[in-house]
């Protein structure tokens, strides 16, 4: 009876061990970004993403008419810096048009540097820097 009761004691020790123990996983981290959206004069640089009026980037944000991204679509090199004009963003005050994500740009709203009047230094990712370059 001994050599039972031991036996029925070391399954019990051993079975609450082996609950116990902690379990070694592999931590797996994805970010799905999608594809960037399709607005006519650049979107927002911060999540949602909104499409962003004509005025708010400045000419240095486009190569030949094309915009070069913001947030994880940024396609700038590291060191980049370009004005936008903070008061056509909604967190400004800004309640003018809103173009849709597959609107088309109207040529006449191309932005330019003789009329583009630029009040912040951005970097694409979301952020303000000095205007230091």
């Amino acid at each position: 009876m001994r050599a039972f009761t031991f036996l029925v004691v070391l399954s019990a020790i051993l079975t609450i061990g082996l609950t116990i123990a902690p379990t070694l996983t592999k931590a797996q981290v994805g970010v799905e970004i999608g594809v960037a959206p399709d607005c006519p004069y650049g979107y927002y640089d911060v999540p949602p993403y909104a499409c962003a009026p004509a005025g708010y980037y400045g000419p240095e944000w486009f190569n030949d008419g094309i915009f070069i991204g913001a947030g994880p679509w940024f396609h700038g090199h590291a060191g980049f810096h370009g004005y936008v004009n903070n008061a056509y963003h909604p967190d400004h005050g800004y309640k003018g048009h809103m173009p849709a994500r597959g609107e088309k740009p109207d040529p006449a709203m191309r932005v330019n540097a003789s009329n583009f009047h630029g009040n912040e230094m951005r970097d694409g990712h979301g952020h303000t820097v000095n205007e230091r370059r």
